[in-house]
Formats: C-alpha cells, sequence, structure tokens
C-alpha cells in the first residue's frame, strides 16, 4: 500500500491511557477483599482468559470458571462491580489527547486487548469516542496483541502504510511487535514523556 503521508496514531489503552481493566494488580485486590484463594484464581484466569480477551466467552462464562466455580458469600452482581471499579483514568494523557485533536488534523486508533464487558464500559465511562475515531479491540477482532495479525489488521482500518503510523504502548514487547511490521512505536513510561513525542509528531 502506497503511504498518502498522513500521520495516525494508535494506542494501547491499559497502562497508557487508563489502568488495566482487569490486570493481576485489581485481581491481587479481588483475592483480599473477597477472600479468595489468589493462586487458585491466578491459575484459572490464566487458563480462560485469552478466550475471554478475543471474545469467544462472556464475562459470565469468564467468571464461571475463575470466581464462581465454588460457593461464595458475595454476589456476582459484586464481584463485577468491583471488576469495573478497578478501571481508572491515568493522569494526564487521556485529556491531554481530548484537547489536542480538536486543534489537530490526527487519526487515532486504538490497538487494545479486552474482554467485551470491559472494553464497553471503559470505553463509555471515560468518553473514549471523544478521543478516538476507531477502535481496534481484540473482543471484536477475534485475535489479541502480540498476534501481528492484530496490527495487520489496524493498518488496513486505517488504510495507512506502517511507515505512516505511530504506536504507544506500555509493554515493551508490544512495541517490537509494531516495529518489526515497520511502524514507528514508541514505549510509554510517561504523560511527559509520550507528550514531548506527540508534539514532534506534529511537529515534523
Amino acid at each position: 500500500m502506497e503511504s498518502t503521508g498522513h500521520k495516525i496514531l494508535f494506542f494501547d489503552i491499559g497502562g497508557v491511557l487508563l489502568t488495566n481493566g482487569w490486570g493481576n494488580d485489581s485481581r491481587k485486590l479481588a483475592a483480599k477483599k473477597f477472600d479468595l484463594n489468589y493462586d487458585e484464581v491466578n491459575t484459572l484466569h490464566n487458563y480462560i482468559f485469552n478466550v475471554f480477551e478475543i471474545g469467544n466467552i462472556t464475562l459470565d462464562q469468564y467468571l464461571d470458571v475463575v470466581i464462581f466455580n465454588h460457593t461464595r458469600e458475595f454476589t456476582r452482581e459484586d464481584f463485577k462491580e468491583f471488576m469495573f471499579s478497578c478501571s481508572k483514568e491515568l493522569t494526564g494523557l487521556l485529556q491531554f489527547l481530548k484537547e489536542w485533536k480538536k486543534t489537530h488534523n490526527f487519526r487515532i486508533i486504538s490497538i487494545n486487548n479486552e474482554g467485551k464487558e470491559l472494553n464497553d464500559y471503559r470505553i463509555k465511562k471515560f468518553k473514549l469516542h471523544d478521543c478516538f475515531d476507531a477502535f481496534v479491540s481484540s473482543c471484536d477482532v477475534k485475535m489479541r496483541k502480540p498476534d501481528p495479525g492484530i496490527f495487520h489488521l489496524a493498518l488496513g482500518i486505517a488504510q495507512a502504510h506502517p511507515s505512516q503510523c505511530y504506536y504507544f504502548d506500555d509493554r515493551i514487547f508490544q512495541v517490537e511487535t509494531a516495529k518489526k511490521i515497520g511502524m514507528n512505536a514508541f514505549h510509554h513510561t510517561s504523560y511527559e514523556e509520550t507528550r514531548a513525542v506527540l508534539e514532534k509528531v506534529q511537529a515534523d
């Protein structure tokens, strides 16, 4: 595909704009709050989570395997409410991007791994449509990072050449995957550093 010259930004969401939707820290908090055996929960989570993230099972089916495989003293709704509450906005970058987008002619697209119900909640709760033009989410496209296919799909959706594209992720191995297919990829470590990169991309 020939480059049209327009620059397109791609962002991971968890660990960059928001906290991870259901990461290890959240599972540890859940184990403490709900008096769960963390090792058991984590083993079952690792067994089934990829299937949940590519949208092949629902959140309820995930919870049936990981949490409600025993009789519990708490309800399913209590646990889901806790899961959703673990999503919080990280300071700086999301608000910056929302404002920046109003005055700069960049398309911004997500490439993110997330289960369907969590993904939908986070998009609505944090008004991510104010920032993103499209979402390439694992639950909808049936593949997840680090599969190079999800990056190629994102390029196809954007109708973009890799050299036009700038990708930001907090996980270095995802950055390396994007680099291998020719995208300009950056390891997100702080709001300030990523903002500086964006301002340089804008100026170039």
